[in-house]
């Protein structure tokens, strides 16, 4: 029986829920707004499935393989647009469609939560594009793709590095017909903090929202902005003044494991990574026009052989990938701590008002402010 006795050691995956065969496992969410496994010992039969199917608990592993890496840019433009970056998941994502095949990832339900959802076809894929910076819900995602698999359809699963894990974990053998493609991920914030920003931003509008873009790229890809859209207003404020982003990239209130990842590493169980390419202005200066270059890893034979096939659509360059892991260590490190998280969580849950939290608790010394300026000199005298 899975017991989480420290919430650093559970990722939310899911997977213990989607293989207990007495469904006597929910997943329910802290005072921070995190899901975690919550056991039914009544109906618990002891078969340990749980333990064994958990990422954390039992890793999946991978032998050592070469791993290709790419800058890598949709040719087709108003795709890249509405792409985090270069949009090389819609490229996959319409072959699998054209292929009879279905697509699993994260999108928006009537409420603005994040859920993974299973789509059939193309005009659905606006639904899985662009980022979600906070946790998506798997709910029964996993029974639905083993379903899928066992009847030989061409499966693409996109997720979280933990997600890819999970799944792979349930599945606990190996399906030809499934293509597993995860990012490079900064860490999951709290869906109670976006809810709750949601709310306050409601309420200052006094209008309903229509829809919501995390990386909106009107005023370019690497100041990207959270872009609303309300009945008749739009909000729209670049990633370094939008509230909601500060606390996220800040590490205000991530989720616990994030700050100690197991998933972030080089040898992937994934097929294929994709990412944003910070840094394509050092390494590859001719791709880089403001509008979004993704860093691709190619990890197994089955992600080379789908990815050559599709490479045509691609404008493409091989890069060295330890030299793209320097701009881009998400890969590989977590980040760190931030000693004001608990401190957060404790006013937040005393009923204040989220957004002056959030400025209270991003609200950087004048010390560190200096600190940052000459960081910043001292990186353009190097350049």
């Amino acid at each position: 029986m899975i017991e989480i006795k420290n919430k650093k050691d559970c990722c939310g995956c899911y997977a213990c829920y989607n293989i207990c065969p007495k469904e006597c496992i929910t997943m329910e969410s802290d005072n921070e707004g995190f899901w975690y496994p919550k056991i039914d010992k009544d109906k618990c039969i002891n078969c340990n499935l749980c333990e064994k199917v958990c990422p954390i608990i039992n890793p999946v592993k991978r032998a050592n393989s070469k791993k290709i890496a790419y800058a890598g840019i949709n040719k087709d433009d108003q795709i890249r647009v509405k792409s985090s970056s270069g949009g090389i998941f819609s490229i996959l994502a319409e072959y699998i469609i054209k292929n009879n095949g279905i697509v699993y990832g994260a999108g928006f339900d009537e409420d603005f939560n994040i859920n993974h959802k299973r789509i059939l076809v193309s005009a659905d894929l606006d639904l899985l594009r662009g980022s979600k910076y906070v946790q998506s819900s798997i709910g029964n995602i996993y029974r639905q793709v083993k379903n899928d698999l066992e009847s030989n359809k061409q499966v693409l699963f996109t997720g979280t590095p933990c997600q890819i894990e999970g799944l792979r974990s349930y599945l606990r053998k190996e399906y030809i017909n499934l293509v597993t493609m995860d990012f490079i991920c900064h860490g999951v914030p709290s869906p109670l903090v976006w809810k709750k920003y949601l709310e306050e931003m409601k309420k200052s509008k006094q209008e309903n929202i229509k829809n919501i873009y995390f990386r909106n790229k009107d005023i370019g890809w690497k100041v990207f902005s959270l872009k609303i859209i309300f009945d008749e207003k739009i909000y729209s404020n670049n990633l370094n003044n939008d509230l909601f982003m500060k606390g996220f990239l800040q590490d205000v209130y991530l989720r616990p494991s994030y700050y100690s990842c197991k998933f972030k590493k080089i040898n992937r169980i994934s097929d294929i990574t994709v990412a944003d390419f910070w840094g394509i202005e050092n390494i590859l200066p001719k791709m880089d026009d403001d509008k979004g270059t993704s860093l691709i890893v190619v990890h197994s034979e089955k992600g080379k052989q789908l990815f050559d096939k599709l490479s045509e659509k691609m404008i493409l360059n091989e890069v060295d990938l330890n030299e793209a892991i320097k701009y881009n260590p998400s890969m590989i490190s977590s980040v760190k701590y931030n000693e004001k998280r608990n401190s957060f969580f404790a006013e937040l849950n005393s009923g204040k008002i989220l957004t002056d939290l959030i400025r209270k608790y991003t609200k950087i010394s004048f010390e560190k402010q200096a600190k940052n300026k000459i960081k910043s000199i001292i990186k353009r005298l190097i350049r």
